[in-house]
Parts: C-alpha cells; sequence; structure tokens
C-alpha cells in the first residue's frame, strides 16, 4: 500500500487528505504544528495518522518522516518546501506542492532526475487549475494552425454573494498571512507588445473593473509576474500576457492605504505587543499623543473622514484602543486582525472564480476564447477553495504513485499527460471549466 506524508493541516487540506483515504486508498500520514487539527482531518480512519511535526524546530526528524513515506505534500508555507524537497532527494520520494516554484526549488532540476523523483508543484487553484485549463486551449489553437495573440487570465476566492457581508468583500478560505504577503510583490505584464512594471507602491492603484457573467463586476490587478508564462505556456506570439487577481469592490482602494501606512511590513518590532491599534495607527502617521486620530489619519491619507475607505479602516479595528495581537511585524499584526474581522461563520459559503480570455489568429478568421471556472462551497462542508486547491494536488498524487506521470525533476502542470487527466477527473468531481469561442472573420 502507498504511504503519502502529508505536511500541513490547514484550510485547504481537507478535501485532499479525504481522497487520498477514501478514493486512492492510500495510507496518510498528517504532520502538523498542531496535532489536533491533524487528528481532526483522518479521524478515525484505519489508513489515516496524526503526527505534531513543526519543520522550524523538528528539522532532525524531517528526513526520518519523509523516509518513511512513498511522496511527500507539503501544504505549508512556500518559505519550507525547499528543505523538504531535498530531503524528498535525498531519500529518493516524490514532492507535491500546490506553491509557485521558487529559484531554491528550481535549482533542484538536476538533483530530481538523478534521484529519479518529480518535484510536481503549482498543482493546485492558482497556480494550478489556470495553468492546466489555459494550456488545453493553447495547445488546441497551436493545432489548429492559429496563434494566441492576447491571453488575460484571472482568479480570485470570495465570499458567495450571499455572504458578502463586509466592507472589504473578502473572508479567508486560506492562509490570512499569505494572502496579506501577496500585497507587498511587484508586478509586470505585457500589453499590446509593451512590457508594463507596477512597483508594489502602486500595485493596488493599478486595478480595473473586469464583468462576469453571471456574478457582475469584480476589482481585477495584477498578479506577480506575468511575463515568465510566455514561455512557460509556448506563446511567444502573443502581444498580452496578462495574469490578474479578482476582488469584491472596496477592496483595492483600502489595501493601497494600508500599504501606504506600512501595514505590510515584515520589520521586526518588539515592541508591538502589549500597544493598542490606536497608538500603533498614531505613531504611523506620527501623530502621538493627538486627540483627533481619525481627522489625523484622514489628512494623513489625503482622504475625506467619511469616506469609505476610512470607514472600513474604522471597521478592521484599526483605530481603537483594543490591544494588537501578540505578533511582532505589522503584516502579521494586520493579517490576524483581518481574520478576527473577516472569518466564515458556520453555514456561509465561499466563491472561487477563474477566467481567461483569448484572442486567437488563424489565417482565415479570429476567434476569442474564454474559459471560466465558478465553483461555490458547501455550506457548513468543504469551501470550493479547500476543493480547487486540494483536489488537483490530490489527483496528481495518486497518478504519480500509480504510475500513470513517470517525469522526474521539476515540473508545473502544463504538459498534456499531466493536465488532461487532471482536467477529466476534476470534471468528475463538479470542478469544470466552461469553455465559449466566438468567431469573427
Amino acid at each position: 500500500m502507498k504511504h503519502v506524508l502529508v505536511f500541513g493541516a490547514g484550510l485547504v487540506a481537507g478535501p485532499l487528505v479525504q481522497y487520498l483515504l477514501d478514493e486512492a486508498g492510500f495510507q496518510v500520514t498528517v504532520a502538523s504544528r498542531t496535532l489536533s487539527k491533524a487528528e481532526a482531518l483522518v479521524g478515525d480512519h484505519p489508513r489515516g495518522k496524526a503526527v505534531q511535526f513543526d519543520v522550524a524546530k523538528d528539522a532532525a526528524s524531517l528526513g526520518e518522516l519523509v523516509a518513511g513515506a512513498d511522496l511527500a505534500v507539503s501544504l505549508l508555507p512556500y518559505i519550507h518546501h525547499v528543505q523538504i524537497a531535498e530531503q524528498c532527494i535525498k531519500h529518493k520520494r516524490h514532492l507535491v506542492t500546490t506553491s509557485y516554484v521558487s529559484d531554491g526549488m528550481r535549482a533542484l532540476d538536476g538533483d530530481a532526475k538523478e534521484a529519479g523523483v518529480i518535484l510536481l508543484n503549482e498543482i493546485g487553484l492558482d497556480p494550478g487549475i489556470d495553468h492546466m485549463s489555459a494550456q488545453r486551449i493553447i495547445d488546441h489553437v497551436h493545432a489548429g494552425g492559429g496563434e494566441i495573440k492576447s491571453f488575460r487570465s484571472y482568479c480570485g476566492g470570495l465570499p458567495a454573494p450571499e455572504d458578502n457581508d463586509n466592507p472589504l468583500g473578502y473572508k479567508f478560505s486560506w492562509s490570512p498571512r499569505g494572502v496579506v504577503l501577496a500585497g507587498r510583490n511587484d508586478a509586470r505584464y505585457l500589453e499590446n507588445g509593451h512590457v508594463v512594471q507596477v512597483p508594489n507602491a502602486r500595485l493596488f492603484a493599478t486595478h480595473y473593473l473586469m464583468w462576469v457573467e453571471g456574478l457582475g463586476d469584480f476589482e481585477a490587478y495584477p498578479n506577480r509576474n506575468s511575463l515568465p508564462y510566455i514561455e512557460i505556456y509556448g506563446i511567444p506570439e502573443t502581444d498580452t500576457m496578462y495574469r490578474g487577481t479578482l476582488r469584491n469592490l472596496g477592496w483595492c482602494d483600502v489595501l493601497q492605504k494600508l500599504n501606504q501606512l506600512g501595514y505590510f511590513g515584515l520589520e521586526e518590532r518588539p515592541d508591538l505587543p502589549g500597544k493598542t491599534f490606536r497608538q500603533v495607527m498614531a505613531e504611523l502617521i506620527g501623530k502621538a499623543g493627538t486627540d483627533d486620530l481619525k481627522a489625523g489619519l484622514a489628512a494623513f491619507l489625503n482622504l475625506s473622514p467619511t469616506s469609505g475607505v476610512m470607514m472600513t479602516l474604522e471597521w478592521l479595528g484599526l483605530l481603537e484602543d483594543a490591544p494588537v495581537s501578540d505578533k511582532n511585524t505589522l503584516l502579521d499584526v494586520l493579517a490576524d486582525q483581518m481574520l478576527v474581522k473577516m472569518n466564515y461563520r458556520e453555514g456561509e459559503r465561499d466563491l472561487v472564480v477563474l477566467v481567461h480570455e483569448f484572442v486567437a489568429v488563424y489565417p482565415d478568421r479570429e476567434e476569442r476564447i474564454s474559459s471560466t471556472l465558478i465553483a461555490t462551497g458547501d455550506p457548513g462542508g468543504k469551501t470550493a477553495m479547500a476543493r480547487t486547491v486540494g483536489l488537483p494536488a490530490a489527483i496528481g498524487t495518486r497518478m504519480i504513485l500509480e504510475g500513470e506521470i513517470t517525469l522526474t525533476g521539476v515540473h508545473i502542470p502544463v504538459l498534456p499527460e499531466i493536465y488532461e487527466p487532471v482536467l477529466a477527473e476534476l470534471e468528475q468531481q463538479s470542478i469544470t471549466c466552461v469553455e465559449k469561442t466566438e468567431v469573427r472573420d
């Protein structure tokens, strides 16, 4: 019986663990810093096991854990993946992650090939289903003699419309820290043949409205560096390559101001624990000791005191006398507070939206092709985010262990031997990308 070791028991781990136990029939060990979370995932399943493990403190036992499995799945923050991958190579074990390939991971390609193992990354939702559904269309266009002249892709995990009840239009279905960390990125994309560079200070100021059929308007802003995907997807002919993030209306203006205030900072601040949000805000705007903090903040941000952004900052509690969380960076303080105010309540559903837009040119026609995935969570059950991130990784894991994927080295799922069967099985799980084509002579 094949044995899978899963690192992490967070918000997206449930469907993956359930699939590996019930549908794939594997033995599964879940290793988590919080033992109770791992125990909740495996329950009393006869092939499930929970162990307490902290990769930051138990590095000495990492190799022993990896050696006892056939494949490791890392759902930990991406900074730990290379450490786990090195042990997988040492013990000739495969690895699956849902994270972007880092430079450190990419550098292990040769060692992984020599060890005869695959390090399969970016097989979740975004990255993951976005790659697979886009590559399927691109390969189809190329096979028919066409060229991709424009590609735009957008993805977002949001509250379902009926549960969108806070001024930021967002609730957390995956790591709050990861969401806020993404706000530190610069961005680059190609627009009509010109490279556009967006510094982090302007990331959220570059948003525009994006309409999605059946759902309405969203805010779209660029996601990291889109340019490498011209080569990754094999479309050197394209004039436009844009990968964006979708959020509900109101998100970008508030995040832009939080960034301006310094709330995305990762500098260690041992003085933070014990302070109140009001004291922290007064320091950030240079108004310590002032009585009218709200007026000072509005002036600092060049906003009306009654603006929607100001009301949202107040709603978040960032002007209150309440103590901040026991963290040493402003980013972690913000992430903790956002989770307090923006978590899913019992019975609420989340929403995943993924949209691709292509312009494909053939000798005799032009086609505008769209691919749309809309998925909602089950009230009181699995979230759409957990299913769309966890199930692709679980299917990829099964395919590796059952010999359907025989590749070695560092890979992402842009090859047909990976994306075709994964997308087909996802459709059986009611995760379907709906494609539409409009032809113009």
